[in-house]
């Protein structure tokens, strides 16, 4: 019995090939919306607008510097207040977060802007900012991310990103890339460098320099991607087979044929 081989895109149905490229179209979409995200949860939590490795070490292990409430304002809730709102609850922070000077400087603020979203009736799952013991949990020096949190993202990242790695993969594997041994890397690499990825998330609050371990795997993850989601619309639509190809009816080459 002959083992499995691939057969080239060109080789395929058309209606094949339409859903292949509507399914890298949904992917690419989403994984847009994705790198989007983490700069919009992430990025300026430093003090600085672009993303760096610090904004990530703030984000997985903490900034002994500052506060959960800091890192958020200067971040993913930095459009919610003015700036000089901002600059007002910092000044706050910084003194200590006094309980005496929050009903008269701080409350009000949170009142006009926070607490329609940040009170129990609204998302019990948000910080309580309809009082001052609620706003306190906030304002102690920023962890991180606590366990519960990495774990219950960690999960949700693997499974996730497996799956769509698996189906882009499979997609990928009727293109024709030579050497062969070449294209099994950029199948594999995003698998590799999700375990170092999540892994990364955790060890930061050991060292904290395993950020640019978070930053390297996503680098190769998303060239990985854009590689294979480029070769496989190239070669579905505007691809002329070569003649070896052809002669072996669209079987691609093994890799001892590479």
């Amino acid at each position: 019995m002959s083992a499995y081989r691939s057969i080239h895109f060109s080789f395929l149905p058309m209606s094949m090939r339409v859903l292949f490229t509507m399914v890298l179209i949904v992917f690419g979409t989403g994984y847009l919306m994705a790198m989007i995200q983490v700069w919009e949860n992430h990025a300026g939590k430093d003090g600085n607008p672009m993303l760096s490795a610090k904004d990530l070490m703030i984000s997985y292990s903490g900034n002994p510097e500052g506060t959960k409430l800091e890192a958020a304002l200067r971040a993913s809730m930095a459009d919610m207040l003015p700036a000089e709102k901002r600059q007002v609850i910092f000044d706050w922070l910084h003194a200590g977060a006094a309980q005496e000077e929050f009903e008269g400087k701080i409350n009000p603020i949170l009142q006009e802007h926070c607490v329609m979203c940040h009170n129990p009736d609204a998302n019990p799952h948000l910080p309580n900012f309809s009082n001052y013991d609620g706003v306190s949990k906030v304002t102690a020096k920023d962890e991180g991310m606590n366990l519960h949190t990495l774990v219950r993202v960690s999960h949700i990242h693997l499974f996730s990103i497996t799956f769509i790695f698996f189906i882009v993969g499979y997609i990928f594997t009727h293109a024709y890339v030579r050497p062969t041994w070449l294209k099994c890397v950029l199948i594999a690499a995003p698998f590799a460098v999700l375990l170092t990825d999540v892994a990364s998330w955790y060890l930061t609050k050991v060292w904290s320099g395993f950020a640019w371990i978070v930053i390297i795997s996503g680098a190769i993850m998303g060239t990985s991607f854009a590689a294979m989601w480029v070769i496989s619309v190239w070669q579905m639509w505007f691809y002329k087979a070569p003649a070896e190809l052809c002669d072996r009816g669209g079987q691609l080459p093994s890799l001892n044929q590479a």
